[in-house]
């Protein structure tokens, strides 16, 4: 299941209101500019779909973002437990960082943990299959997929360059749960 936790103060995580309702994580998200939707695919995925077979079958919806957004790039990132390099995607994703563009991201499977700093306030926001989420030009952000990830997710970007981050060298971050203890505590 999704969820938002909001951290009121972003020096002590101690965990605010707690949503888990679509509806109420849309509306506490578009209060600071993030859109929170669920898609559905146009089409049956096969669980090893390469990168132009999950397009076709969004292609529907990303050809509406990239009208309404004016998105330059889309590619696909597929992580999971084998990736020779999750130790090191994690680690740069960890960190905050912002991008001077307006990013989505859209979960095709499994899940990830996203932070949003805005405001001396921490929005943590654990996407899962079917979600889709922006990340406003500028915000202050990082992304938890885990030691063990498993997701793979459409990205929409309104550079041509794709992914390209500036990270703030704030260390925020390491005050917060990772996406192992969030999932841990889901399941206790």
């Amino acid at each position: 299941m999704s969820s938002l936790i909001i951290y009121e103060n972003d020096c002590q995580p101690k965990p605010g209101e707690k949503y888990t309702n679509f509806d109420d994580i849309a509306q506490q998200l578009g209060v600071i500019g993030v859109q929170f939707e669920r898609w559905q695919a146009d089409c049956q995925l096969a669980v090893d779909a390469d990168q132009d077979s999950v397009l076709t079958a969004y292609a529907d919806s990303i050809s509406r973002l990239k009208e309404e957004y004016d998105f330059q790039s889309v590619d696909v990132i597929n992580v999971n437990p084998d990736h020779p390099d999750k130790v090191a995607l994690r680690q740069k994703f960890l960190s905050e960082h912002i991008h001077e563009d307006f990013e989505i991201r859209f979960f095709i499977e499994g899940c990830g943990l996203f932070y949003l700093h805005v405001d001396h306030k921490v929005y943590a926001v654990l996407c899962r299959q079917g979600d889709l989420i922006s990340v406003p030009a500028n915000t202050p952000h990082w992304f938890d997929m885990g030691e063990n990830p498993h997701f793979k997710t459409i990205r929409l970007f309104t550079t041509p360059y794709g992914w390209v981050a500036n990270f703030t060298g704030n260390e925020v971050a390491r005050l917060f749960p990772t996406l192992d203890d969030m999932l841990t505590e889901c399941h206790d």
